[in-house]
């Protein structure tokens, strides 16, 4: 992209009172953004508003620095990773977004070299809770790695909890393989990485994946930018999977745009008792598929070709992904953990289950805990893993 086109595309999504829809038109009527720019307000006004009209007249305050910040931006390599701008011009701008009411016009790209975002037709979004229980964590990873596994790629947000989870497996499936393992859609620009614990993640996705935004470079992590982000992720893959969710989550929001799509959405169960399975067990109601183990997604998608061993439990070699470091549990600790169940359960109900004094429980429970058997809960509690 030559400079000159840079400025042009800038100006036209830094307008003032322009959205994404307007930018589609203008460019459905005039091409190309320095022809839009060329055009007088006479024939501007008959594809926009006066207001629109007078505010294209006028350039952005900021566009030259913007200008020049993009472009450096664009052209330092010291990590070695690609950066890109992929606008509503290129051939390689995701269709499924073009179905959008409201496409991004430009699309920030960085990552390695050879992947591109018309490699997305078969990934699947995985999304949940930025707080998600031990076990949502490892549900979002082994099914995240078990798609990896099965061909395909995962689109999250690289929040905290099940989007940075779900990267992960993705990552973890990969392993060394050159592969389009996973693609973060981020909520800033991408001169900075939110949120910053995730900063090592976020490298390992440059090598071995994308991260992509909408917004110019310099963007804040403001919170009206995350419900924006989130129709993108819809947009990008062909299905998404909702680990855990509250019934008031950017998740569902996800989910329902990725409905209304006319995609398929997924959701896994959890306790009756635990809030972060409520939003899930809501879309279950209202249509959505449950699922239990990766082949339940697989087969709602007809047309990939996948492995059909794999399983949010298995590896590659048929092992166990998720726990092939666990020490199977003995026969002593196997009453425990029937009388766990998989919700979460304080020590005196587990007292009262067993008939066994608290400090016998505490070792026992120790032990599972460091062979990957159960989980320490805030507020006392402890669960069961899924795979024991």
């Amino acid at each position: 992209m030559e400079r000159a086109e840079l400025a042009g595309w800038l100006r036209l999504s830094l307008t003032p009172g322009i959205g994404d829809g307007t930018v589609r038109r203008l460019l459905a009527a005039f091409g190309l953004p320095e022809r839009v720019f060329a055009q007088p307000e006479e024939a501007l006004r008959e594809v926009v508003s006066l207001a629109q009209a007078e505010a294209l007249r006028q350039p952005p305050a900021n566009l030259q620095a913007q200008v020049d910040q993009t472009w450096q931006w664009l052209h330092n390599t010291d990590n070695g990773s690609s950066r890109r701008l992929v606008t509503l011009g290129d051939a390689g701008y995701p269709a499924s977004l073009l179905e959008m009411a409201d496409p991004p016009p430009m699309l920030y790209v960085l990552g390695a070299a050879d992947y591109d975002l018309t490699q997305l037709g078969h990934s699947i979004a995985v999304v949940g809770s930025r707080n998600p229980t031990p076990q949502g964590a490892t549900n979002a990873r082994s099914f995240a790695r078990a798609l990896g596994e099965a061909g395909l790629p995962v689109v999250s947000g690289l929040a905290l909890g099940v989007d940075g989870a779900a990267h992960q497996g993705a990552l973890d499936a990969a392993g060394e393989t050159p592969c389009l393992a996973t693609v973060a859609v981020v909520g800033t620009g991408l001169d900075r990485v939110y949120p910053a614990r995730h900063r090592d993640l976020a490298h390992r996705i440059t090598q071995q994946g994308l991260i992509v935004s909408e917004l110019p470079l310099g963007t804040p992590p403001l919170t009206q930018n995350f419900p924006k982000r989130n129709r993108l992720i819809a947009g990008l893959a062909r299905g998404t999977l909702v680990v855990e969710a509250a019934l008031q989550s950017g998740s569902l929001i996800t989910a329902r745009l990725t409905s209304e799509q006319g995609k398929e959405v997924f959701a896994i169960p959890g306790s009756i008792h635990s809030p972060q399975s409520r939003g899930c067990h809501a879309l279950i109601r209202q249509g959505a598929k449950l699922v239990e183990s990766v082949n339940d997604i697989l087969e709602e998608l007809p047309p990939l070709q996948h492995t059909p061993s794999a399983s949010p439990h298995k590896n590659g070699n048929g092992s166990s992904s998720a726990t092939e470091a666990q020490q199977a549990p003995s026969s002593a600790e196997a009453p425990l953990l029937e009388a766990l169940g998989f919700d979460p359960v304080s020590l005196d109900a587990l007292s009262a289950r067993t008939g066994w004094s608290a400090a016998a429980l505490q070792a026992k429970l120790l032990s599972l805990e460091l062979d990957g058997h159960v989980s320490r809960l805030p507020g006392g509690l402890f669960q069961r893993s899924a795979s024991s």
